[in-house]
């Protein structure tokens, strides 16, 4: 027998294999989650409904919507930032939506193995 072998030298190479088929899976269900997490919508709303913004899982803002009364409303350039900070409360909160969304996608096929995802 060779030093520091296995008898009929063998390593474990059906384990092995078994192994490398799981990963290949994973990877391919992965692919496919993310993707159909990139495909989804998510929106969220800012300033009691006055601002909406929709994303979708790519992080790329697709619709953004604002009440014409708080447009109508704005005099003076304070209440011009007031919406301003408003929107970007909304497409952040919706950006939020969309990763928390792929976290919990990718952590569900990991099966809590720590990868950072």
């Amino acid at each position: 027998m060779a030093k520091g072998g296995f008898p009929g030298g063998r390593m474990g190479g059906g384990m092995n294999m078994n192994m490398i088929k799981q990963a290949q899976k994973m990877q391919q269900d992965m692919l496919r989650m993310q993707q159909e997490v990139e495909e989804r919508e998510f929106t969220a709303s800012a300033g009691g409904g006055m601002v909406t913004a929709t994303v979708n899982g790519r992080k790329e803002l697709l619709k953004l919507e604002i009440d014409p009364d708080a447009v109508i409303d704005a005099a003076g350039a304070e209440d011009v930032e007031i919406i301003a900070d408003t929107v970007i409360a909304a497409v952040n909160e919706a950006l939020n939506k969309a990763g928390a969304e792929m976290s919990s996608a990718m952590g569900k096929l990991t099966g809590g193995l720590g990868l950072g995802f």
